[in-house]
């Protein structure tokens, strides 16, 4: 598994338009590195704003555009195995806090997704390395209901839906690298749980990914995502609604390829993306556009947007949504992890880590790409979501929880 640049800052404060950052002060500027694409241009910053947990560090993994407007972002505060507590923050249109909560003991605790539900948000993740489901109350974040699985390792719920009968979550159990937050060399695994997180069903998913990490229902079936043993393939499975595979597939090339990205679309069409070392010299993004049958629209691999020596930048994709144009945007971190190669070109050095997010149409172009980030300190974009009238809102590591918000509609409209 490649390194995961986290934040060298615990907390940051970036320019006073950027309202609602937390932490120390500072005097840093916004970088922003736009590339012009096929006449794109990259969408603006409209406001960042950061929130902390009680650990030393916080770490977002997943974000949510939610019905009333506002931003759900699920995480960690602290380190596993001995500090981590789950962390869920919750922000409204404008990035302004409405509440977070923090959950589990100090230890070896993960926040891994969120779904929203008509009175809730249900929260997928790990407590003391089980399994964990639990729903929060929309309005104070409060724990409506809670339910841990125990398989008897190290295991975690990554995503879950809702279905007619509860909901349906995919993860791992018996995690070899237990002290890993992306890919544990695991057992892939399926659970089908009832209306207030309660275990009904399992299934086995190890025969075809170590780590299933997203899910999708469509047309009465689930797709499940993830990455094959020793994380050298995309893995994606078509089941049934009670979990029988209907089919599986993989996908990536002779070295490793690492999935961390999954959306489906309205017409069943797929996309996944990550980061791959196949025909690369160093990690660069790999984005795949797939039929409803996981047969491969198109695909394309991408990286060092700012134009540094390729052999050491890292480009680590951690998230993607489809946009209504039929194409997508997918977040990743770019940067350098080594004290041998970091140069700088003008305010910006390689090893300073950036967000990078790319726009693809429906054919595959890429539309824009960009990367933001400050002066004096690291941005790392780990998901992203899309808000009611199309706009971006991106989680950032920074040492906190970040909401970077970008404004995409204006971009179209100007242009």
């Amino acid at each position: 598994m490649e390194p995961k640049r986290f934040a060298l800052l615990t907390l940051m404060m970036l320019l006073a338009s950027l309202t609602g950052c937390v932490g120390e002060e500072g005097d840093g500027t916004l970088l922003v590195s736009s590339g012009q694409i096929e006449g794109g241009t990259a969408p603006e910053v409209a406001w960042m704003t950061s929130y902390g947990g009680s650990g030393e560090e916080s770490h977002g993994h997943f974000i949510l555009a939610c019905e009333d407007g506002g931003f759900l972002q699920i995480g960690e505060t602290g380190f596993i195995p001995n500090s981590a507590k789950l962390l869920a923050v919750k922000v409204d249109a404008a990035g302004e806090l409405e509440w977070k909560k923090e959950f589990g003991s100090r230890g070896h605790n993960l926040g891994n997704s969120a779904i929203e539900v008509a009175d809730g948000y249900v929260v997928a993740g790990a407590l003391n390395e089980d399994s964990t489901v639990f729903k929060l109350n929309k309005s104070t974040g409060e724990t409506v209901w809670s339910q841990t699985h125990n398989y008897g390792g190290s295991d975690a719920i990554e995503h879950l839906v809702e279905t007619e009968t509860g909901y349906a979550a995919v993860g791992y159990i018996d995690a070899e690298d237990d002290e890993n937050t992306f890919f544990t060399e695991g057992k892939g695994h399926m659970m089908l749980l009832g209306p207030t997180g309660e275990r009904i069903s399992d299934r086995s998913l190890n025969a075809h990914m170590a780590h299933a990490y997203r899910l999708a229902a469509h047309d009465g079936h689930l797709f499940v995502s993830g990455l094959t043993e020793g994380a050298e393939d995309y893995a994606l499975a078509k089941l049934t609604g009670a979990g029988d595979v209907v089919w599986a597939k993989t996908y990536g090339g002779s070295d490793a390829d690492h999935n961390f990205a999954f959306d489906m679309a309205e017409d069943g069409s797929m996309f996944l993306s990550g980061h791959t070392l196949s025909g690369t010299e160093n990690w660069d993004t790999y984005t795949l556009k797939l039929d409803g049958n996981g047969e491969v629209v198109w695909e394309a691999t991408h990286g060092n947007p700012r134009g540094f020596n390729a052999e050491y930048i890292h480009d680590e994709v951690w998230g993607l949504r489809t946009t209504q144009d039929g194409g997508a945007v997918v977040v990743a971190g770019t940067g350098d992890e080594y004290w041998s190669y970091s140069t700088c070109d003008g305010e910006e050095c390689s090893d300073a880590w950036r967000v990078y997010v790319l726009k693809f149409d429906a054919a595959g172009v890429l539309e824009w790409e960009a990367t933001y980030g400050p002066s004096d300190g690291d941005w790392a974009g780990e998901d992203i979501c899309i808000t009611h009238d199309g706009d971006f809102v991106v989680a950032v590591d920074n040492g906190a929880f970040g909401f970077l918000k970008l404004n995409a509609t204006s971009m179209e409209e100007s242009a």
